[in-house]
């Protein structure tokens, strides 16, 4: 990932000896070499995990503690490096570029719950030339606070859009949570007289009370049916210990594991710290979020297996929207945008295509 286009006023020759403390850092933590400076973190190999284990090294040696979000936008050591030669932090756009491209307009993606922008794999393979940003949650750098509100969070995402793309005409996907957002940001577009090209909700739903009755029936059906399943599958003790959970009850620890309070505490910016806060934040604004009537289309997909969401999306969303059309990929909610992410990127890219002619 790369958004060193967003960032400004940063050095371009950071010194040798900073450069060559973060190799070090980074080929012991990726445990590969060599590494040259302007090959990218997520590229290498690297996961969340291992971005806050680069992070933490990095504050021991450079006595400099950093957000694990500072990643997204310094994704090579050569501009972390210049990052960490910076006296002061710039203020991080919640735009992060998954794939760069030459053709107007960009495209948007918005981050599912817990506020990353994890989709470089699929960005990778929507085959079209314009740019392709991730949307990420205000707070995941653990420097401001996360926002409570879909509402703010769009307009939040709309101040951002309308520096970097000032004139339309818009393409927003969102998956799951991200459906929201991005729908909340096209309701807004579309008042404030701005052309929105394409909206794609990826298994976006809103809170169940949002449901039609008949909706909300069946899938209470469906996810007390799916609960007896897993139970049936799992072995005794961890089946016993989900009843017990919903009593608010828990088994006593297994000999030799260690309480939950002595486990190593990570930095207040790691993103297992920051992502986990994000998270919470977000399902309590889902569940205050009404979605309103959208006056365009709206395109959905949907996986070939959904184990506790509704099996219909048109039955909850056709009467939200002018126009509502819904295509199937292989996978399940996380498979779609995990292995499966090719199927997706694929029906994309035909969305983009058509859109943009």
């Amino acid at each position: 990932m790369s958004g060193g286009a967003l960032l400004k006023e940063r050095p371009d020759n950071p010194s040798g000896e900073t450069i060559e403390t973060l190799t070090q850092i980074w080929q012991r933590v990726l445990q590969r070499s060599p590494i040259g400076p302007g090959e990218k973190f997520y590229a290498l190999g690297g996961t969340d995990e291992l971005a806050d284990r680069t992070f933490a090294e990095i504050a021991q040696v450079f006595n400099r503690q950093l957000p694990t979000a500072t990643i997204c936008f310094a994704p090579t050591i050569a501009e972390l490096a210049a990052m960490l030669e910076r006296p002061n932090l710039p203020r991080f756009s919640p735009f992060v570029l998954l794939k760069a491209g030459s053709k107007h307009p960009p495209i948007f993606i918005g981050h599912g719950v817990g506020g990353r922008a994890s989709f470089s794999e699929l960005a990778k393979h929507i085959r079209t030339e314009n740019p392709i940003y991730g949307i990420q949650a205000r707070g995941v750098d653990g420097l401001e606070p996360p926002l409570g509100r879909i509402e703010d969070m769009a307009e939040y995402y709309l101040d951002a859009l309308r520096e970097l793309q000032p004139q339309d005409p818009y393409v927003l996907i969102g998956y799951s949570y991200g459906g929201l957002i991005a729908l909340e940001m096209a309701q807004r577009l579309l008042k404030s007289g701005k052309r929105v090209a394409l909206l794609a909700m990826v298994d976006t739903y809103p809170d169940p009370r949002y449901f039609p009755l008949g909706e909300r029936l069946s899938l209470g059906a469906k996810k007390i049916k799916n609960h007896l399943s897993d139970l049936r599958r799992k072995p005794m003790r961890i089946a016993f210990a989900n009843v017990l959970r919903a009593f608010g009850q828990r088994l006593p620890a297994r000999e030799g594991r260690k309480p939950h309070s002595l486990a190593k505490k990570t930095s207040g910016l790691s993103f297992a710290e920051t992502t986990e806060r994000v998270k919470q934040i977000d399902f309590l604004a889902m569940k205050r979020y009404r979605p309103s009537f959208y006056p365009g289309k709206i395109k959905f997909v949907r996986p070939e297996t959904n184990a506790y969401l509704p099996n219909d999306p048109a039955a909850v969303w056709k009467h939200l929207a002018e126009k509502f059309e819904v295509e199937t990929v292989p996978g399940d909610h996380l498979g779609m945008v995990g292995k499966h992410f090719e199927e997706l990127a694929a029906v994309l890219t035909g969305y983009v295509k058509a859109a943009l002619g």
